[in-house]
């Protein structure tokens, strides 16, 4: 993946031990450089993308980066059953009216 943005990070030249807290309540600090970064969403994209389990990425911790994850699955999951049963439906209706999908009716234009 590309990581051409890492040059304008607001994180470039500060100690990266700031990114990588003992604890997700420590992670202030570095979530407070992540705020005013121009890059954070590319950040947290690529974190996401590569499954970093260590520190701080685009702003999250990893259990965050993680409740991200699944609520992108979930809304994947959720939007793809839309699409079958919109399909389902639409192939009932036809058959239930004995028309071609796609194909008005004679009665259907009365």
């Amino acid at each position: 993946m590309d990581r051409s943005w890492e040059h304008r990070s607001a994180c470039k030249g500060i100690d990266p031990v700031i990114f990588y807290p003992a604890t997700d309540e420590d992670a202030e600090t570095a979530k407070a450089v992540c705020a005013v970064c121009p890059v954070q969403v590319d950040c947290l994209e690529y974190a996401i993308a590569n499954r970093e389990h260590e520190g701080i990425w685009g702003g999250h911790t990893e259990k965050e980066r993680q409740r991200i994850i699944r609520r992108r699955r979930r809304e994947r999951a959720m939007k793809k059953a839309a699409q079958v049963n919109s399909s389902s439906v639409t192939a009932v209706a036809d058959s239930a009216s004995g028309d071609q999908p796609g194909v008005l009716s004679a009665t259907a234009t009365r």
